[in-house]
């Protein structure tokens, strides 16, 4: 009906009934919070008064609907609504008298009734200033007293939700710095954490923190007070020693926090007003404790978020840490086996090559022409095997270079050709090798590190090309900085697994075949050479890893 739209944006729930007892209007928010709402009987069931003594078998009179309608007069009570779901909600309901209509208001006091012996005073105050009312004037006094109070109390409230919901200790601070700033109309107020003998002011609401000094140091007496845990108010015309004098005298809270028996801070309020505080130290000290608590826990999680932060940077070291001592181990222990094989090659090598000096003596005294050019043959495969033997020998000597501690300058082009020497067998009759090398300095790095690089990526680039491929390597200088791109048209790496394949322990190969160490090892490397390596691929194009070596 458009005639009580009026209701329509009020924030208390709107019921109007007619004499006949028939619902003519509900406002949006009576829809909200009586959802199951059918009928005025089933709402008048499931309402009662707060307290009510059963002193008849006439259920209906003990509803609080049941007056408000019946009422000839204005109608005030304080009510319990039981939901479909077995929750009890409070209401304060008004019923007026218009016309042919009873308007009820339904107030929510849900959240008064559960702040204790302090709310149940408050209403039995409502109460008695209700019935009151009309025979003094007086009593309108006590009424606004009782509904500062609530305003109080609902402050409180509000200020021990923001203490609970939150474990930032600035928020937590800066939120109760406000309420109670609002609540003694303080112009000023922070909060000071204890450091010795004296204060360091860490929170500030009302005044710019840079007009107060970092230090503050309160005068014997009120330290005895604050040692003690007690709230003290005070007209002071010092906020505290070493400070410039107000030019009149200001009303100074001081509300201690402590955790267990040791004061961890002050929260200093500053106002104008003058009136006695008695009724609010109750108050103050019930946030004193919540704050004091709620501080202790969120610097007891701080510390914990900070440990984790160390355990996982301490693992990132460890992990970093095994890397290394694992590539170490691999790299000294393919030195030892290196210099094992080339001593047993070396040999029967040097008797082989020995054989084939005498044999290239004796090929001149024989008389044999088939003879003599069939061993001449022979001698030459022989010697050109022997030659490759002792070539594959220094190469893998070159190789690990384990007295290569510190960096020195080597020719990358060639540890790039010393690097393919040693895996022909990975792309013999395979793989073509295109080789796009650019007229580039001697570069001092690691060179026994960064063979072990360039032999990685393109093993793993020979891995990838399933049948026969290519694989392109290119090298230039520029802008003092050395890049080596190798690219290979494998089968690529998918998107979701490039920001992957530098961890330790992550591999793309089938089980057995890769450790996911190959190219964390590669990673690390690269990093201690200041450098980087980058990676683009796609599925079923290929590779390509880029290595920028910074010049000094």
């Amino acid at each position: 009906m458009r005639k009580f739209d009026i209701f329509r944006q009020f924030r208390d729930a709107v019921l109007i009934v007619n004499k006949k007892g028939e619902t003519v209007y509900r406002n949006h928010t009576f829809k909200r919070w009586f959802k199951n709402f059918t009928s005025l009987k089933k709402l008048s069931h499931h309402s009662s008064f707060d307290i009510c003594p059963l002193d008849s078998e006439n259920i209906e009179i003990y509803s609080p609907i049941y007056h408000a309608l019946i009422s000839k007069e204005d109608f005030f009570a304080r009510i319990s609504y039981q939901s479909e779901l077995n929750k009890i909600f409070y209401y304060d309901l008004q019923a007026v008298k218009k016309g042919s209509y009873t308007i009820i208001f339904f107030t929510d006091v849900s959240a008064q009734n559960k702040l204790g012996d302090i709310n149940k005073e408050n209403e039995k105050l409502r109460i008695k200033i209700d019935e009151l009312l009309h025979e003094n004037e007086d009593l309108q006094k006590i009424k606004q007293s009782a509904q500062n109070q609530a305003i109080r109390i609902a402050l409180i409230n509000k200020v021990s939700n923001n203490i609970r919901e939150s474990i930032d200790i600035s928020q937590i601070i800066q939120s109760a710095l406000k309420e109670l700033a609002i609540m003694f109309s303080a112009y000023k107020a922070y909060y000071a954490k204890r450091q010795g003998k004296s204060f360091l002011i860490e929170e500030v609401y009302g005044d710019r923190k840079s007009n107060l000094p970092d230090s503050i140091v309160f005068d014997e007496k009120t330290m005895e007070t604050i040692a003690n845990k007690e709230i003290t108010t005070s007209n002071v015309l010092l906020e505290y020693l070493n400070a410039k004098p107000l030019k009149q005298s200001v009303l100074r809270i001081l509300v201690p926090l402590h955790n267990m028996q040791n004061v961890t801070g002050v929260i200093v309020l500053l106002s104008h007003q003058k009136r006695a505080y008695n009724e609010e130290i109750e108050i103050l000290e019930a946030i004193s404790s919540q704050l004091s608590n709620a501080i202790a826990r969120a610097e007891l999680y701080q510390k914990n978020i900070q440990t984790v932060k160390e355990l996982k940077s301490a693992l990132k070291e460890l992990k970093e840490t095994q890397i290394q001592l694992i590539n170490s181990e691999k790299m000294a222990s393919l030195g030892q086996l290196v210099a094992g094989v080339a001593h047993e090659i070396n040999t029967p090598v040097a008797s082989i090559k020995s054989n084939n000096g005498i044999v290239t003596k004796l090929l001149g005294s024989i008389e044999d022409d088939e003879l003599k050019e069939m061993l001449t043959d022979i001698n030459e495969i022989d010697k050109e095997a022997v030659n490759r033997i002792s070539n594959i020998v220094t190469s893998l000597k070159k190789f690990v270079r384990l007295d290569e501690a510190e960096q020195q300058e080597a020719d990358i082009n060639k540890e790039l050709d010393l690097t393919l020497d040693l895996i022909r067998h990975e792309t013999k009759n395979k793989v073509q090798i295109i080789k796009n090398y650019g007229n580039i300095p001697m570069v001092k790095c690691f060179p026994n590190m960064l063979n072990q690089v360039f032999m990685n990526i393109l093993v793993n680039a020979c891995q990838a090309i399933d049948g026969s491929g290519t694989i392109v390597i290119s090298t230039e200088y520029r802008d003092k900085n050395l890049v080596v791109k190798i690219k290979d048209d494998g089968k690529g790496i998918a998107r979701n697994e490039l920001d992957k394949i530098f961890t330790a322990g992550y591999t793309t190969k089938s089980s057995g075949i890769g450790t996911g160490l190959g190219l964390a090892i590669c990673k690390k490397i690269i990093d201690k050479h200041k450098g980087e390596i980058i990676v683009n691929s796609e599925l079923g194009v290929g590779s390509e890893f880029a290595i920028t070596i910074h010049g000094e």
